[in-house]
């Protein structure tokens, strides 16, 4: 058993992710999900009750708007596992988190973990055009100045990352480790029958077809037709079936709806979906609400999202929306997968 405690500190924005993610390694699962769990602590060799969530953390802000912080009783980091949970969903807050993280590890932890379960800048790893700036590798860098702990490089999770590669762009000072929320919408698709599962493109079909051996997959994409981008249904057959569209993330909501269209003209009986990162810039999310649903503009029986991003938990108050917390996955990640010593 590790008699040295587990600090858990989180952004404000994460709070109460960081206090459900507490009671989770606490063992407060289903009897099926406990008796697993114990079996991977007891590989793991490592005592759940030990986590600690730690709000001593002061976020402010000086009169010029800039960062005032401070963390209360640095000592207790000493020789401790720490772990950070933050958000990066606005830019407005990246600086601060940076500078907590650079700081972090100086107090001789032992180790360090930064949860980052949304990787903001995922959609623009790429120069396509000479001019294009790959701000994902910028983040990635930033993120990879992350000082050494007593144990080593500090391990950095995210969940559903846009893009595979761009687990390369972090340097060998860090550890990025990629996990996925898709096993919320698993539990909660296990009993039904009636349904089959589609990717709006390629790139969504090569990083989640893996998660469903036992679903006939359907594979839409988009095709150019003059100004417009059409999409249509490239592979599988959706007739007779509820569809339910699944994507790492949403942004405008407009590929989404024009597949679930697709869908319902080659016959689907239903169509709902399923984004990791519900970014929705600009209320973008009002699109897919009730009003637009009885007026005939989306057709979306439901809307599975995390709370990867603080706002999803407002956005799921309205209907069509359901929020899954990624509190499991954090903590069964912790637990199962041996990340603390």
């Amino acid at each position: 058993m590790n008699e040295c405690p587990v600090l858990l500190y989180a952004h404000p924005s994460m709070k109460e992710v960081a206090k459900q993610i507490v009671l989770k390694c606490q063992g407060n699962w289903s009897d099926s999900q406990t008796k697993r769990m114990k079996i991977e602590r007891s590989i793991a060799r490592y005592d759940p009750r030990s986590v600690e969530y730690v709000e001593n953390i002061q976020w402010e802000k000086f009169n010029d708007g800039f960062p005032n912080l401070f963390i209360q009783d640095v000592r207790r980091m000493a020789g401790k596992d720490v772990i950070l949970i933050g958000s990066f969903h606005n830019p407005e807050i990246i600086f601060e988190q940076i500078s907590i993280l650079y700081a972090m590890p100086r107090y001789l932890a032992k180790s360090f973990h930064f949860i980052l379960p949304y990787f903001p800048t995922g959609t623009m790893e790429r120069v396509e055009k000479e001019g294009q700036i790959a701000t994902a590798m910028t983040l990635a860098k930033m993120l990879s100045n992350i000082p050494l702990t007593t144990k080593g490089p500090a391990q950095i999770m995210i969940l559903d990352i846009h893009s595979l590669s761009e687990r390369f762009y972090f340097s060998e000072n860090v550890i990025p480790r990629l996990e996925t929320a898709v096993p919320l919408l698993k539990k909660v698709l296990e009993n039904r029958k009636d349904l089959t599962i589609a990717f709006p493109d390629d790139g969504a079909h090569k990083r989640f077809h893996s998660q469903f051996p036992d679903k006939d997959l359907i594979i839409c994409n988009k095709i150019r037709d003059q100004d417009k981008r059409i999409v249509q249904v490239k592979e599988g057959n959706p007739a007779g079936k509820h569809v339910v569209i699944v994507d790492d993330l949403v942004q405008t909501g407009g590929t989404l709806i024009e597949c679930g269209k697709a869908l319902l003209e080659k016959g689907a009986t239903g169509v709902s979906a399923y984004v990791t990162h519900a970014v929705f810039p600009k209320d973008s999310w009002k699109k897919f609400t009730k009003s637009n649903i009885e007026a005939g503009k989306v057709q979306f029986e439901s809307f599975w999202i995390t709370d990867s991003i603080p706002h999803a938990a407002e956005i799921a108050k309205h209907e069509p929306f359901k929020l899954l917390s990624i509190c499991d996955v954090i903590a069964e990640s912790l637990l199962g997968y041996d990340l603390l010593p």
